[in-house]
C-alpha cells in the first residue's frame, strides 16, 4: 500500500471528512513521529506498537568490486516493535 492508497483508506473511514483533511492528518502524525524521533524520544502506541531509535556499531564488510574488507560506520536507526494487539490482528 503506498501512501496516497493509505490516505484514501484513512478519508474514507468517515471519521476525518474528506481526502485533503485525511492528507494533512497522515503527514502531521508523520512528522510528530518523526520530530520524536530524532529528538531521541520513543513513540508508543498501546497495542499497536513502539517507534524508537537502536544504535547499530561499525561492522566489517567486503567491496564487492575489490573484494577488499572494508569498516562500515555504525550509525541511528530507526526501528518498530509491533504490540501485542497487532500481532493478534495480522494472525
Amino acid at each position: 500500500m503506498t501512501k496516497s492508497e493509505f490516505v484514501e483508506r484513512v478519508a474514507e473511514d468517515g471519521r476525518i471528512g474528506n481526502k485533503k483533511l485525511a492528507a494533512e492528518a497522515v503527514d502531521a502524525v508523520i512528522d510528530a513521529i518523526t520530530a520524536a524521533l530524532q529528538g531521541g524520544e520513543d513513540v508508543a502506541f498501546t497495542g499497536f506498537g513502539k517507534f524508537s531509535v537502536n544504535e547499530r556499531g561499525p561492522r566489517q564488510g567486503v567491496n564487492p568490486r575489490t573484494g577488499e574488507r572494508i569498516t562500515i560506520a555504525g550509525g541511528k536507526v530507526p526501528k518498530f516493535a509491533a504490540g501485542a494487539g497487532l500481532k493478534a490482528a495480522v494472525k
